[in-house]
């Protein structure tokens, strides 16, 4: 059987995903650096506390645990914030994006679930978005959320690797 990672896993929607894939029976590996996840939120999966900017603990993890699947929730995600501190979220939610992507590549990882946002769509002119929308994000998380989904895009065309990439509006 293989295993499902899941970065930010102690995070408000990673450690939900958790607690769902485990309720199915699959094999869970939670990755976070509790920056603003909670170890108490983690209940049942094997907790790795690290960071997916971190090369060597994401290829220990994949390696170790024979990760198929990744679902990717690690981010910086408040807007404001990404406006008057836009390099953490470059940092974060796009170069170490970039270098989870590359430990899959390396690991023959198979699937990708990317948690994006819908703020990659900006101010839609007509006040709706669709997924065909075009994308405009008027901040850096957008942005760096758009560019974490063109690395994948490129990535999956170069690769065996298949994804899908979740541009919610509101989780709850």
């Amino acid at each position: 059987m293989s295993t499902i990672l899941v970065t930010g896993g102690a995070g408000y929607i990673g450690s939900h995903i958790v607690r769902q894939l485990l309720e199915r029976g699959e094999r869970v590996i939670v990755l976070d650096n509790l920056s603003t996840g909670y170890r108490s939120a983690v209940l049942s999966a094997p907790l790795v506390v690290g960071d997916t900017g971190d090369r060597d603990a994401v290829m220990q993890v994949l390696s170790k645990h024979g990760v198929e699947t990744v679902m990717h929730f690690a981010a910086h995600t408040i807007v404001p914030e990404s406006v008057s501190n836009p390099l953490k979220y470059y940092g974060n939610n796009t170069c170490a994006t970039r270098n989870l992507l590359e430990c899959c590549d390396r690991a023959g990882v198979k699937h990708f679930v990317f948690s994006s946002t819908a703020a990659v769509y900006g101010i839609p002119p007509e006040g709706l978005a669709r997924e065909d929308s075009p994308t405009a994000p008027i901040n850096p998380y957008g942005l760096s959320k758009l560019m974490s989904e063109w690395m994948l895009r490129d990535l999956a065309a170069a690769s065996a690797l298949r994804y899908v990439a979740l541009r919610y509006f509101n989780v709850a």
